[in-house]
Formats: structure tokens, C-alpha cells, sequence
């Protein structure tokens, strides 16, 4: 400061920058100044986020005051009351993609932030069961600090995506977060480091990878707020508690999870017979009541859920409703009708290759028709764009089988130990086991991986070792009931020696 009042320094610097961003008549603020005031004066203050100003390194956090609750014209959203600023919530998952954030400080880069950004727009409206925003709504915010809460209310979503990218030389990272606009908590995050050689094919393979993880995340907690919720469930919130239920069942062989989901869909279809969830729902339901034989009439079983698939895919045209209908297919009284089946799962495929259920059902319908070098291509890449799926157990169960149908049998007990893991009370995993190790000639490691399997289901493995397995390829078919027969004793040690050969 001199003599004469004058005053120099950063921070007069930052005031006259700030001013120049203030609004006639408005006061923008610095975020020292915010901590400085708050709680002292009647005023609350939106953050505009950080700008670059001049003759300043850093960027500087500012803030357009609010003074006695009328809020600033330039703090961000359209100038609406409360009212008018929030939407309900539709009936099914809904999410928006806000602009992902260029950090490369290279404006050029613009166009490949906001390239990835529309892209995974475009690859989550694949999902018929998610309500996803438009672009031209969730871009208004770009550029802008957001209240993820506001823009929830402000856009009618539950669930809001954000990230961002920077570029290096040859190299970039893309962040990503999925974030529940409603409770703030986070529900998952990541990062992906790539050399940069054809800008178009990271684009696509980060799309890919975001997109996967991001649609079986979504289900999840879907299903766990439908959980907590005590009473006036709609029909899909049913529906995604019979789903949540029939996975578990599926996955533990727990007939009695598997009953309790089938009974809540068919609860949900009761409610609005136009929910294609509740349809999908009444479908697997089905289909495990015939492969894992919970019901005597398998047939009829059978029929139902065929029927609840076609009923399904009536409302809504998805890759989930062709991937279950596939599975349902494959198990056709009671032989499998794989090539029809495949011709299912390939449509599923097209529809939504980003879909880890779709994925998984596809790849094996390829190992049952004989592709199963094919099959593990798919499974791989399904890992490789969604390493931390929560669903992981299905692609590590459908990796060891893939290996066992081309006798590759030390590879699949890899893969199957990584599905036991996963899903340590699920039967099937074992059962496997069993049969690799009889492959291998591990006699010893077989019966005991036997042993687990009847210690969890004693009454399916008992079921399984007197009747012909029903969803397997010919070949397959016959050296998997060899293999398990020997493993538990009933076969002799020599009876496996000429599949062995083959």
C-alpha cells in the first residue's frame, strides 16, 4: 500500500477480475472472501466455479452472492423458482450425462470430451429400462460448477454421470463417476489411462468401458433401494426386488430365493401388466425353475416363461428380453434348441453389446454351438470393459465352461476357482470343478470339489448325478454326466479315459 491509499497486490487483482465477472448491480466473490463472511451476513453465495483470470496463475473459485434468498442471474441454472425448477422422477431409472470436463487446457480437445460424452449418451439409450436425458438438456450445464442435487431435481433424474479428461503428449485419462443425485452418495467411480494412437478407437473403447460398468451398476443399487423400501412398492420397484432375488437364487441355488422372486414378479405383472421389467422378471423366474428344477412340471415351467419373454419383448423390443428368451430357448423340453437359441442371442447382441448379461448369455450360446474360441473372445472383452462388474460371476462361470467344452481343462479351473470365489454359495462353480479335475486325472481334487457342491445343495447334486444334464451340447452332454459320475464314484476312473482320448 502506498502513502496515497493506493493498494497493490494479488489479491486487488482477484477483486477487479471478480468484479469484471459480477453481474450489473451483483457482487462476485472469491472463495477466501466466502469463508471469510459466511454465517456473518444475510447472504448465500452459488459457486460459479473456478475461472482463469489474468495476471493470475492458479484459477480462482468464485462465487455470485445471494442476498435476503433472490439468487443471482449468472450463478449458473435458468432463473426459476423451486417449483418450476423440479421434475418427478419417472418409473424407471433415469440418469443424465453432464458434459465431461476438458482439463488438457487445449481447447481443441473440446471435440473429443464432448465426443465421449454424446457417445455414452447414445450407448445407455441402448437400455430400454433406463430414462436417459437427451443431450441438448444434460450440455446446458456444461462449462458450469453444478449442484448435483439441483441438477437432479432440475432434469427429473435420479442418477447423474460426470468426469473428465486430460490429454498429456500421447497420453490421456478419463475420469468418471456415477453419483445418486438424490442421497449425493456415490455409487461408483473410475479412471482409464490410454496411449493415445487413433483418437477415434479410445474414444470408442473408453465409451465401451464407462458404459458397461456403468448400466449393471445402476441395477444394483436399483435393486437395494427397492430392498430398503418397507411397503407401496410400484410394479417396477417389484420388479427389480424379484430380479435382485432371482440372481441371488440363481447364482446359490437357493430354491427358496428363487420361489420368493418369482412370486414377487408375478405380483408386479398383477400391478401393471404393461411392464416389460415385471414380464422379464416372470421369465427368469421361470427359466430357473426349469434348470435348476424347482418345479416337477418343468414343461409347464417352460411354456410360462417362454411366454412371459415374447409378452415382454411385446412392450419393449431389448437386448435383455431376447438374452433371456435365449436361455429359455436353450433349455427346450429339455434337449436345447442351440442354434435357435444363438440366432436369439446374436439379435441381443446387436441390440446391446454393452450389456454384461446379454454378453454372458451370448458367449454361451457361441461354446454350445460349437464356437467356443469364439465364446471366450467375447468374455474377455466383456472383462476387459468392465473389470469391476458387479455381475462378474456369470462371465468367469461362462470362461470356465468355455474351456472345458475344448478340453482345455487346467484354464478352466482357473476361471471356475474365480466364479467360486465371486459367488462362494453358488453350486455350479463346484459341480464344475469336479468335472475339470476329472479331466485333469486329479481324482482326489474332484471329489472333494463334489463334496462342496453337496454340502450346499445336497439335494440338487443328488438330482444332477441321476438325470442327464439338460443344458449342454451333445458331446459336451454326455462327457460332463461321464466326468461327474466318476467324480462321485459311481463310474469307474477308466470311463473317462476315452473322452480323454478324443
Amino acid at each position: 500500500e502506498k502513502l496515497d491509499g493506493t493498494v497493490y497486490g494479488d489479491g486487488v487483482n482477484i477483486a477487479a477480475r471478480l468484479q469484471g465477472l459480477a453481474e450489473p448491480g451483483g457482487i462476485t466473490v472469491s472463495a477466501s472472501v466466502r469463508s471469510a463472511v459466511k454465517g456473518k451476513i444475510n447472504a448465500e453465495f452459488d459457486d460459479q466455479g473456478e475461472q482463469q483470470v489474468k495476471n493470475i496463475a492458479d484459477p480462482v473459485r468464485a462465487y455470485a452472492m445471494r442476498a435476503d434468498g433472490v439468487a443471482s442471474a449468472t450463478a449458473g441454472s435458468p432463473s426459476t423458482t423451486d417449483s418450476e425448477k423440479t421434475l418427478p422422477l419417472p418409473d424407471r431409472p433415469s440418469i443424465a450425462v453432464l458434459a465431461f470436463t476438458n482439463m488438457s487446457g487445449d481447447a481443441e480437445q473440446d471435440y473429443f470430451t464432448d465426443g465421449i460424452t454424446e457417445d455414452i449418451i447414445t450407448e445407455l439409450s441402448r437400455f430400454p429400462s433406463l430414462f436417459v436425458i437427451a443431450r441438448n438438456s444434460s450440455f446446458t450445464y456444461k462449462g458450469i460448477a453444478v449442484d448435483i442435487n439441483q441438477v437432479g431435481r432440475e432434469l427429473g433424474v435420479r442418477y447423474i454421470v460426470e468426469g473428465s479428461i486430460r490429454r498429456a503428449g500421447n497420453r490421456i485419462r478419463v475420469t468418471a463417476q456415477l453419483i445418486d443425485s438424490v442421497s449425493g452418495s456415490h455409487i461408483w467411480a473410475e479412471r482409464y489411462d490410454r496411449e493415445v494412437q487413433d483418437i477415434f478407437a479410445v474414444q470408442e473403447e473408453v465409451t465401451e468401458c464407462i458404459v458397461a460398468a456403468i448400466a449393471p451398476q445402476i441395477d444394483v443399487a436399483e435393486a437395494l433401494r427397492a430392498r430398503r423400501r418397507p411397503s407401496s412398492l410400484s410394479a417396477y420397484e417389484l420388479a427389480m426386488r424379484a430380479s435382485g432375488l432371482l440372481f441371488e437364487g440363481y447364482r446359490t441355488s437357493d430354491r427358496g430365493l428363487s420361489t420368493q422372486g418369482l412370486e414377487l414378479a408375478r405380483t408386479a405383472v398383477a400391478i401393471d401388466p404393461q411392464s416389460a421389467a415385471a414380464w422379464l422378471a416372470v421369465a427368469f423366474g421361470q427359466f430357473q425353475n426349469v434348470a435348476l428344477r424347482i418345479v416337477e412340471d418343468r414343461q409347464r415351467a417352460w411354456q410360462e416363461g417362454l411366454e412371459a419373454a415374447d409378452r415382454a419383448l411385446e412392450i419393449t423390443d431389448s437386448g435383455t428380453g431376447h438374452a433371456v428368451k435365449a436361455c429359455l430357448i436353450s433349455h427346450a423340453p429339455f434337449g436345447g434348441r442351440w442354434d435357435e437359441a444363438r440366432a436369439e442371442a446374436e439379435t441381443a447382441y446387436r441390440l446391446n453389446p454393452q450389456d454384461t448379461l446379454v454378453i454372458g448369455i451370448y458367449a454361451m450360446t457361441l461354446t454350445h454351438t460349437g464356437d467356443a474360441l469364439q465364446a471366450i473372445k467375447v468374455l474377455e472383452r466383456s472383462l476387459r470393459i468392465s473389470p469391476r462388474n458387479p455381475l462378474v460371476y456369470d462371465t468367469y462361470f461362462e470362461l470356465a465352461q468355455a474351456h472345458a467344452m475344448i478340453k482345455q481343462y487346467a484354464a478352466g479351473v482357473d476361471w471356475a476357482l474365480r466364479a467360486r470365489i465371486a459367488a462362494p454359495r453358488s453350486v455350479l462353480p463346484h459341480l464344475l470343478l469336479a468335472v475339470l479335475h476329472v479331466g485333469l486325472g486329479n481324482l482326489d481334487k474332484a471329489r472333494a470339489a463334489l463334496n462342496d457342491a453337496r454340502q450346499l445343495a445336497p439335494e440338487l447334486v443328488q438330482k444332477r448325478l441321476s438325470t442327464s444334464s439338460a443344458n449342454t451340447a451333445t458331446e459336451y452332454r454326455r462327457r460332463y454326466d461321464t466326468f461327474l459320475r466318476v467324480a462321485a464314484g459311481l463310474d469307474g476312473p477308466k470311463a473317462a479315459d476315452a473322452f480323454r482320448s478324443n
